[in-house]
C-alpha cells in the first residue's frame, strides 16, 4: 500500500506542477498576443484543465501526504510537517483566487475587443499570485526530496 500511495503522491505532484506551469504559460502567451479571441479560448481551456487536473491533484496531494506522514509516524507538529502544510495552505490560498480570476478573465475576454483596464488589472493580480505560488511549490518539492529537519 505504501508504494502505491507514494506513487500516487509523486504522480499527482507532477501533474499539479505541470498543469500549473503549462496553464500559466499558455495564458500569459495568449494575453501577450493582444487577441481577445485567443485569450477567451485559452482561458476557457485553462479553466477546464484546472477542474480536470489541478483540483483532483490538490486533493490527492493532501490525502496521500497525510497518509505518508502517518505511515512514517511523523508528528503533524514537527518542523518539517508544519513547513510542508503551511506551504500547501499558502499555495492553495494563491490558487483559489486564481481559479476565480481565470473564470472572470475567460468570461470578460468573450465580451471585449481589446483588454480594458479592469481586464489588465485582473490579469496582473493573476500573475502576481502565480509568481508567489511558484517558488512555494519548488520549495515543497525540495522539502519532499531533501527532507531537511525531517522528524524534528
Amino acid at each position: 500500500m505504501y508504494l502505491t500511495v507514494k506513487l500516487i503522491h509523486i504522480i499527482s505532484a507532477t501533474l499539479l506542477f505541470g498543469t500549473g506551469l503549462g496553464s500559466a504559460f499558455y495564458m500569459l502567451m495568449a494575453y501577450r498576443s493582444g487577441n481577445m479571441n485567443v485569450m477567451a479560448e485559452t482561458n476557457r481551456i485553462v479553466v477546464i484543465a484546472d477542474f480536470c487536473f489541478t483540483t483532483p491533484t490538490v486533493i490527492l496531494q493532501l490525502v496521500t501526504g497525510l497518509y505518508l506522514l502517518n505511515y512514517f509516524g511523523i508528528s503533524w507538529t514537527s518542523t518539517w510537517s508544519l513547513s510542508v502544510l503551511s506551504l500547501y495552505v499558502f499555495v492553495g490560498a494563491c490558487w483559489l483566487p486564481v481559479v476565480w480570476l481565470q473564470i472572470w478573465l475567460r468570461n470578460r475576454a468573450k465580451q471585449l475587443g481589446s483588454p480594458d483596464t479592469q481586464y489588465q488589472f485582473y490579469m496582473k493580480i493573476w500573475m502576481i499570485l502565480g509568481f508567489m505560488a511558484f517558488p512555494a511549490v519548488l520549495i515543497l518539492y525540495a522539502l519532499m526530496v531533501f527532507k531537511p529537519f525531517f522528524g524534528a
